[in-house]
């Protein structure tokens, strides 16, 4: 189904963060190769190390990556990609993405891909049911990206309502 497919899997700083690895292992099953990108916030979830393992690339997080004059193309990632995936999204990289405020290496990706655009909600009950946040993924849209709806269930804060990141859903979304 996704044999051969380039996906860029944007992993942002939410609890969520640990259902990358699952995605991840259903993406290279599939037959995708899967570059991480992901946010110093995401790192303090799912350690880049971890990742790395998973997909055999080195985790992208920083636009310089050491002090010798290399540094990380976010403008290569978006022409390399067949699909952007991001999940989990959390209410400030949705808010970022809608608005253009490119403070870090993911949302750099994300205003710099050519391919389709995936994005995976991922917060507390309140927080996705905000009017500004439902308000950016509306803006979100308007601008071309998909939304993987979030699911109705037990959240880490532990209330129950919608919001919970669906990782099968995420894999099921992507262009074959």
């Amino acid at each position: 189904m996704l044999q051969g497919k380039k996906i860029v899997l944007g992993i942002t700083g939410s609890i969520a963060a640990y259902k990358a690895c699952y995605i991840i292992r259903l993406l290279v099953k599939a037959g995708a190769e899967v570059q991480v990108v992901i946010t110093p916030a995401g790192k303090e979830f799912i350690t880049p190390i971890t990742l790395s393992a998973l997909t055999s690339k080195p985790v992208i997080s920083e636009f310089f990556s050491q002090r010798d004059g290399t540094w990380h193309s976010h403008v290569s990632l978006g022409l390399w990609a067949d699909a952007m995936l991001i999940a989990p999204a959390t209410a400030s990289t949705i808010g970022k993405m809608a608005n253009g405020v490119a403070d870090n290496m993911l949302i750099t990706t994300y205003l710099s891909m050519k391919a389709p655009v995936f994005i995976a909600p991922a917060m507390d009950l309140d927080m996705y049911a905000h009017p500004s946040t439902q308000q950016n993924l509306k803006t979100l849209q308007g601008y071309g990206n998909h939304i993987i709806e979030p699911g109705t269930g037990f959240l880490a804060s532990h209330l129950e309502g919608k919001g919970r990141m669906g990782e099968n859903r995420c894999c099921q979304r992507l262009p074959s």
